[in-house]
């Protein structure tokens, strides 16, 4: 029989071992307890530090500057040519079937988009109908920016053949035939000359007509009786931006939470927003830097970039910003154009515009994401028809199509992202405008 001396002598090492043992386990759930308390707990309320405060005031609709003068339409802020051009904006007369309208496409109910993949006029067109309200305050326009104005945006559509249909002398002849188009556009515009004469004001005439004739009736007209017809077109452009400009978002969940935020009432920030959204809303800020081209109060930085987005079935390559800058160069109605009111100039952003492959392959508008609940399907052709599509295209980052994608990866969670789908519900508000503005107006 060992002795207690003996025993003790052996039993010494193991209890250093489990002394140690004991140390190390006290150690870790430690450690644990330290890494779990730095983790987001993303059942409260965030806390924000100074430079999240400044991020998220900056985002405010209390932050949108007044809307910069448009050098190249003398007309933008006249109040006679905006209700002229909300006339026209929901009148169907302006189609070649006499059913498709401005409106048509842009519902004010619908925040002002049509809820379609694709834009359905006479015929379907190949990208989504944008959201207008608040994108006066953008330089370029359509999703690859082929227009550099809201005037020159707003005649592409009145003479393409799978939008209103028609061409330029069938809409000169429209405001020149009806009385009460004429009284007021005269009013504002100054006379229209007399386009009785048929043979030298063809009722239809373009030069981007699809049937032979209505462009051989343009070609064989004079350079200058081109040029009526051109002027006056023109201004039912400038009439229907007037109108466009004065579309303004209103204030949002989000508006409220941040105007909370800044007066630090933080029962009406709890009002305003959920755990969940106010989480999102770090995100976007932060680790999902949706902020990055989202900024600013109408949520856009108003450039474009290659988002890696997949072909429609039937649309295989879509070259994007690559074509759009190009046209927007050689429009004859743009800001250098003989019909523009802009000095040389005023022209920036036309004059010093990218348009190297890198920056420009792929790439489309970044749109602002005010109402962004409110208009799906999403992206340029309609390609995903859900937010949580959208956000899990940004988290896997696949691979562009056509040139190199933007994306950065993000790595979000299902937890993150489903809260930043939460945010970006509070971003929806109804519009800033009268009724009056967003439905035909009483007649002129």
């Amino acid at each position: 029989m060992k002795s207690i001396t003996s025993l003790h002598t052996h039993a010494l090492p193991l209890l250093i071992i489990l002394a140690i043992l004991s140390s190390t386990a006290e150690a870790q759930q430690t450690t644990q307890s330290t890494t779990s308390s730095k983790q987001e707990d993303y059942s409260t309320y965030p806390d924000w530090n100074q430079s999240e405060i400044a991020t998220l005031s900056a985002q405010w609709l209390g932050k949108l500057q007044p809307l910069p003068v448009d050098p190249s339409n003398r007309f933008a802020d006249d109040p006679d040519a905006a209700k002229l051009g909300q006339t026209i904006f929901f009148d169907p007369r302006f189609s070649a079937n006499g059913k498709v309208s401005c409106a048509s496409c842009h519902h004010p109910e619908k925040a002002f988009t049509d809820g379609l993949a694709r834009a359905q006029g006479i015929g379907q067109t190949t990208r989504s109908a944008p959201a207008i309200s608040g994108v006066a305050y953008s330089p370029w326009f359509f999703w690859d920016g082929r227009a550099d104005s809201q005037w020159a945006q707003a005649l592409g559509p009145l003479e393409d053949g799978r939008e209103h249909g028609g061409d330029r002398s069938f809409h000169a002849h429209l405001i020149h035939d009806d009385p009460t188009y004429r009284s007021a556009y005269e009013a504002i515009f100054g006379s229209i000359p007399d386009l009785s004469d048929n043979k030298r004001f063809p009722r239809q005439a373009g030069p981007l007509a699809s049937d032979r004739k209505i462009l051989d009736a343009w070609i064989d007209m004079s350079v200058e009786d081109q040029n009526t017809i051109n002027r006056l077109f023109t201004n039912i452009g400038k009439a229907i931006a007037a109108y466009e400009r004065r579309l303004v978002p209103g204030r949002s969940r989000f508006d409220r939470y941040v105007e909370a935020l800044l007066a630090e009432d933080v029962s009406a920030m709890k009002t305003a927003m959920t755990a969940s959204e106010a989480n999102g809303l770090r995100l976007f800020i932060g680790k999902a830097m949706c902020v990055t081209c989202h900024q600013g109060p109408l949520f856009t930085h108003n450039g474009f970039h290659n988002a890696g987005v997949p072909f429609t079935e039937d649309l295989k390559k879509d070259w994007g910003r690559f074509n759009g800058v190009r046209k927007a160069l050689t429009n004859e109605f743009n800001c250098l154009g003989n019909y523009s009111d802009a000095d040389e100039n005023d022209c920036i952003e036309l004059r010093f515009a990218k348009v190297t492959r890198d920056e420009t392959i792929g790439a489309f508008k970044v749109p602002g994401l005010r109402n962004v609940a409110k208009t799906a399907p999403y992206m340029h052709s309609g390609q995903f028809t859900t937010l949580a599509e959208v956000l899990e295209h940004y988290n896997t980052r696949p691979k562009s199509l056509i040139g190199h994608s933007d994306l950065l990866p993000i790595e979000l969670n299902r937890q993150e992202l489903q809260q930043l789908e939460d945010f970006l519900h509070t971003l929806s508000g109804p519009s800033s405008n009268d009724s009056e503005l967003l439905q035909a107006p009483a007649p002129l």
